[in-house]
């Protein structure tokens, strides 16, 4: 079997080949190509044009149309796999990335010729944590008190100081109950909060399965109903924007709002029109529509807003294991034939 893979400056050429090299099925012919940054400020900058604008927006390496022609299996870190690359590939059976996030990958390319694309959740339990620790900061104004007594100010009043409560006593409600979602549930649970969720692929006979004590409920109850929100989604033509002015119109005026997952999932607009009015009892993000944040945006402004520079995956030992993580879930749907780390398995046959 031959695999291509493509490393790049932040997970390198040697961590995927050797990924690659643990497959089962006994020798490989591994090809290792890089789609080369000459900073990671430049690979942070071609990334992001990826994340907003597909995987057409950047190029991967020029050798990676020869390689592909006879490879059996592709596996990328952030290399963009276009539609035209993946009909270079003529006998590629699969596709592996080595980060959650498929902005990258031209899914519905490989779906047309009925390749698995698979990925895997390299910093699900950090990315998890986050997200719990943003609800903490944002309901019990932990940031902005710290940024006030930093500056002289012994602050006490907030924007909620009439509705604060602890967490165990409130509702949370996920939206998007995959990987990160689960664990985000269980954690929420093991602080005594009661937990609602919303996932058009997960019904509630599956999520009784795992034993987590979740009630799944349809969206527009979720937001009607839930004191924390937080989305845990992936940017699909479906989801893009999909938090909009009529669900956060549903929502509590106490209720607050978290997105760990990617910006696009929301709409701006509708978010600093309910936080500026009050409609909302708060937010806090980690997620941006424009990276950094520009000096004049209007989010600087809000004072019932928490915000951090995208740092709810960054853990030192994330990366390094990501390539054999991926190795692990690929070689987990070879022997299954199912796998929840497949995005596109609903919509190909499985030989």
């Amino acid at each position: 079997m031959k695999i291509l893979v493509i490393g790049d400056i932040v997970v390198s050429c040697d961590l995927m080949t050797e990924a690659a090299k643990s497959l089962p099925g006994g020798e490989h012919e591994v090809v290792a190509l890089e789609w080369k940054n000459e900073s990671r400020q430049e690979f942070q900058r071609r990334a992001q044009n990826i994340e907003k604008n597909g995987p057409m927006a950047e190029q991967p390496p020029e050798e990676a149309f020869k390689e592909i022609a006879d490879a059996d299996v592709v596996l990328t870190h952030f290399c963009p796999i276009s539609e035209d690359l993946i009909d270079a590939g003529k006998k590629l059976k699969l596709i592996g990335t080595c980060r959650g996030g498929m902005e990258h990958v031209d899914i519905g390319a490989a779906t047309k010729r009925n390749i698995p694309v698979i990925h895997c959740i390299r910093n699900a339990e950090c990315t998890s944590d986050f997200a719990v620790g943003l609800m903490f900061a944002e309901t019990r104004n932990i940031a902005r008190a710290h940024a006030a007594v930093k500056q002289g100010v012994w602050r006490k009043e907030y924007v909620n100081s009439q509705y604060t409560t602890s967490m165990c006593d409130m509702t949370v409600g996920v939206v998007g109950l995959g990987h990160i979602g689960k664990l985000v549930a269980k954690k929420c649970l093991g602080i005594g909060m009661k937990v609602i969720a919303y996932d058009p692929f997960v019904s509630q006979e599956k999520i009784d399965e795992t034993g987590l004590d979740v009630k799944m409920v349809e969206k527009d109850v979720l937001f009607k109903t839930a004191d924390i929100i937080t989305l845990h989604l992936r940017v699909t033509p479906e989801t893009k924007n999909s938090i909009n002015e009529e669900y956060i119109g549903m929502m509590k005026p106490t209720a607050y709002l978290i997105n760990t997952s990617r910006a696009g999932v929301l709409d701006k607009d509708a978010l600093v029109d309910a936080l500026k009015n009050r409609r909302i009892g708060g937010a806090a993000i980690d997620v941006f529509w424009e990276e950094p944040v520009p000096e004049d945006d209007v989010l600087l402004t809000l004072d019932n807003l928490t915000m951090t520079p995208h740092n709810a995956g960054n853990v030192v030992d994330a990366l390094p294991k990501s390539p054999l993580l991926l190795a692990k879930k690929i070689t987990e749907f070879w022997e299954t034939k199912k796998s929840d780390m497949v995005v596109n398995l609903r919509n190909i046959t499985v030989e």
